[in-house]
Order: C-alpha cells, then structure tokens, then sequence
C-alpha cells in the first residue's frame, strides 16, 4: 500500500517537473499565455501529491492505534494523558 502512494507521489512530482520546464524552455517560445496556464496546473499537482503520498490506508497503523507492544502502549498513554502515572 505504501509503495503503490510513493510511487503515485514520485510520477505525479515528475509530471509536474515536466510541465514547468517544458512550459518555460519550449512552449513559451510559441504561446505565453499556453505555458503560463501549463505552469499553472504545475502549481497544483505537488499539494494534490502531498496529500495522496500520506493519505492512510485502511491497513496502516494510525497514529493512537494501539501497537502490540504493552510497554510502549503504557508509555504513549501516559504522554497522552489516557492513564496517570505509578508512583
């Protein structure tokens, strides 16, 4: 599952490299407002990328998920306010 989102990630950040420099090397030579409008779309593919590469799947561990392991899941609760310390 991860894998499949960074690879997403990295072809949707190239497509977006390509369009910017493609826009600005080649088709401003022949229309301007044609690149900045490519340059445009550039703009919006990294946050749309940002949020596909850390979208959760239904198989990852979630952030307060417990982990398996009784002395980290104490530890975190603590942090976390859940359970007061031993004294």
């Amino acid at each position: 599952m991860y894998a499949r989102r960074r690879h997403v990630y990295f072809w949707m950040m190239g497509v977006c490299l390509v369009l910017f420099v493609g826009a600005w090397a080649v088709v401003r030579l022949f229309s301007m407002p044609v690149a900045i409008g490519m340059c445009v779309v550039a703009m919006l593919i990294p946050p749309v990328a940002a949020m596909i590469a850390n979208r959760r799947g239904p198989d990852d561990r979630w952030w307060d998920d417990p982990s398996g392991d009784p002395t980290s899941d104490e530890w975190w609760d603590e942090l976390d306010g859940k359970k007061r310390p031993e004294r």
